[in-house]
């Protein structure tokens, strides 16, 4: 079968890998889309995804969406053809948590993720044409949701928990810095949450525009001089760049909550946190997400309009185009898609 794999710093491959087996405990997954995410890129430029280094070929993708194509001879409860995506992240050991991080699996100590170089042997990707995994990853879509659609229902989980980390938006102004795939669907879950306005800002007018078409009440772009809003009640740090931090810490209200969910950078940054102190900001981590694919999956099949978001789809063969273009903020693009089935 055909896959993305990569080997290295700029060894990015379309080849072909054995086909999966389906086990008795098993379903198999025939995939249709995947989006391509930071991690996949960083992967393909750098051979390493924060401190995740490369060690074997890796199949990319952990935003997948496809059918089941094969059920285990002991599962229950699933049949073949049905549209599906997958919970990409499997929690390793003994499955024991503390009080403290009860309902929290993303802080579990040890979890291997779709394509994933984080341990060895790594954890192969989606991004291939089938895909064996364990029942409980399973997520039905709704009947009114594609599997395009749901290629996106992982970083929309992402935002969801991002939002989830903020508290109660109900009534609330709202700063979403960075606006990119994450970026947008932080605006588009904080307005199904009950936020008041939601102010989008990054320096590309092409995002700005997305964010508008994802809900945003409006949109700021400090690159043509114009100012972060002030005294918002939640912000949230979706662009990952150190500089940003300053200007967002001094547009939340005293006693206000930042959220960051952007990616920072591996090691020391600098950043203007003096605020933090002064005005008693709540400044709180996001990483990844519990169980919020199902919720991203009910907001979808309630829906809340993707599209704007999908700018650009390659054929599985193309998949080096679409890594470009990805990574390529002057294409204009937002969430790139591969399309891996027929």
């Amino acid at each position: 079968m055909k896959a993305v794999v990569v080997h290295g710093a700029g060894d990015l491959r379309v080849e072909d890998i054995p086909e999966p087996q389906c086990g008795p405990d098993e379903v198999l997954v025939e995939m249709e889309f995947g989006g391509i995410c930071g991690s996949d890129l960083a992967y393909w430029r750098h051979g390493a995804s924060g401190t995740a280094v490369l060690r074997e070929p890796l199949v990319l993708g952990h935003e997948v969406a496809g059918r089941i194509a094969q059920v285990g001879a002991n599962v229950r409860g699933l049949v073949t053809g049905t549209p599906v995506t997958v919970h990409p992240a499997t929690n390793v050991g003994d499955g024991v948590m503390p009080e403290r991080l009860a309902g929290r699996s993303n802080l579990y100590h040890t979890v291997r993720y779709f394509g994933s170089a984080a341990f060895l042997p790594h954890e192969q990707g989606g991004f291939c044409q089938y895909r064996v995994v364990r029942p409980d990853q399973i997520r039905v879509l709704p009947t009114n949701v594609t599997t395009r659609q749901a290629a996106v229902a992982e970083p929309l989980a992402v935002a969801l928990h991002a939002v989830n980390r903020a508290g109660d938006l109900t009534g609330k102004t709202v700063l979403v810095n960075g606006c990119g795939p994450i970026g947008v669907l932080t605006v588009a879950a904080a307005k199904a949450r009950g936020a008041a306005e939601v102010v989008g800002a990054d320096l590309a007018p092409a995002s700005l525009e997305i964010a508008r078409r994802m809900g945003a009440d409006r949109v700021v772009n400090p690159a043509a001089g114009e100012d972060l809003p002030q005294d918002v009640d939640v912000s949230f740090e979706a662009s990952g760049a150190p500089a940003a931090l300053g200007g967002v810490i001094a547009a939340t209200a005293r006693g206000g909550v930042l959220v960051q969910v952007g990616n920072l950078p591996v090691g020391d940054v600098s950043a203007s946190l003096g605020n933090i102190v002064t005005r008693e900001i709540e400044y709180r981590g996001s990483y990844r997400f519990a169980d919020e694919i199902s919720d991203a999956l009910t907001l979808l099949g309630e829906g809340l309009d993707v599209e704007p978001l999908l700018t650009h789809t390659f054929p599985l063969a193309d998949a080096l185009a679409a890594f470009e273009t990805a990574g390529d903020r002057s294409t204009g693009s937002s969430k790139v898609l591969l399309q891996i089935g027929e």
